[in-house]
């Protein structure tokens, strides 16, 4: 390696290690729901946001089609053998046009943004706001979700998002790089959030968001790896057996 891969190197470990380790939680229910809450109500399950990449050496992401497609068609197959699991009815995100297809895609937007945000200010205990700071879980996507609950007929909305980030053969390096000086960095990013919305409220009722999921979304196994861990500690869902 050259003096000035090796510096570029140096900078970036030192940014990482710069980076303070903080605890996070990895779910959480609004105060007071529960299965017997759910329980005989209908669910809109919305098309999964899918996202899988490549991580360059500086740690950049690069989308692949391919392994999006892929985890996409994984996905959705898990979910529908899983589908037994739920004591609710599952029901398949209409096929909507004009202003309802662009108010749907808003909320489901909005969800990502307040899925993250619980994560980033809630569940991270170094992150926590002040105004967040030993309260009660209490998030809200607002009240446009009623328009949702009007075309679908269900209840409730749960929303589900994956994003993986592979690492390149030049990360990899890097990680082996740094491990002969002692210190870590990681390779690939595998975030994921499954959330229940109450459809009539915007309420935020259960969420799981974790910046740290595991199972290759890339293969039978991994997927289903993954959707257990979406789905751990769903209101009422049957537990799955991984072998």
């Amino acid at each position: 390696m050259g003096r000035k891969y090796l510096a570029a190197l140096a900078v970036l470990l030192f940014t990482i290690l710069s980076t303070p380790s903080i605890a996070q939680e990895k779910g959480a229910v609004l105060e007071g729901f529960s299965a017997e809450t759910l329980k005989g109500q209908k669910i809109l399950l919305f098309r999964p946001s899918v996202w899988v990449g490549e991580q360059s050496t500086g740690g950049m992401p690069e989308p692949r089609a391919e392994w999006t497609e892929t985890a996409r068609e994984l996905l959705d197959a898990e979910l529908r053998l899983r589908q037994a699991d739920f004591n609710n009815e599952l029901l398949e995100e209409p096929t909507l046009i004009g202003p309802d297809a662009d108010m749907v895609a808003e909320h489901k937007a909005l969800f990502n943004t307040v899925a993250h945000s619980v994560m980033t200010y809630q569940f991270f205990y170094g992150n926590r706001l002040p105004t967040r700071k030993n309260k009660a879980f209490d998030w809200t996507l607002g009240e446009g979700t009623r328009r949702i609950a009007d075309l679908s007929g269900a209840r409730y909305g749960l929303f589900i998002l994956t994003e993986d980030q592979y690492g390149s053969t030049g990360r990899k390096m890097m990680q082996l790089f740094a491990m002969g000086l002692g210190v870590g960095v990681t390779s690939g990013v595998h975030k994921g959030y499954a959330g229940l919305v109450d459809l009539e409220t915007g309420q935020l009722v259960w969420l799981n968001a974790d910046g740290q999921m595991g199972g290759d979304v890339r293969d039978a196994e991994g997927m289903k790896k993954r959707v257990a861990q979406l789905l751990e500690d769903f209101p009422g869902l049957k537990a799955m057996e991984m072998q």
